[in-house]
């Protein structure tokens, strides 16, 4: 069982930047294919940045150029940097984990409770 706990939400103005972290409860982060979702109101959870075992990231291209998303297993830590924020933005920030060894993905997946952003005009 892991637990993901998201932080660094806030309220920003248009252009402004914000960095999330997603703090994992487990052993050994470093298993754990990590994602950054989000959720507007009134649309579906759109898949915004993720982070392989190996460090590989993708970006959705809405975000391309302004997040980056990094991972320190040390410290057992992901984190999004974002910056240029848009009003388009504004959304309710969720941290995902899926457990992989050796290229394949075990059964299941791990949630935060998320964190809101929300960028004004």
């Amino acid at each position: 069982q892991v637990q993901l706990v998201e932080s660094g939400g806030g309220l920003v103005q248009v252009g402004g930047s914000l960095r999330l972290s997603c703090a994992a409860s487990t052993d050994n982060i470093s298993f754990y294919f990590i994602s950054w979702y989000r959720q507007a109101p009134g649309k579906q959870r759109e898949l915004v940045a993720s982070i392989s075992t190996s460090s590989n990231t993708n970006y959705v291209d809405s975000v391309k150029g302004r997040f980056t998303i990094s991972r320190d297993n040390a410290k057992k830590v992901v984190s999004l940097q974002m910056s240029s924020l848009k009003p388009e933005d504004t959304a309710v920030y969720y941290c995902n984990a899926k457990k992989v060894r050796g290229g394949l993905y075990y059964p299941g997946d791990y949630w935060g409770q998320g964190t809101q952003v929300t960028v004004s005009s």
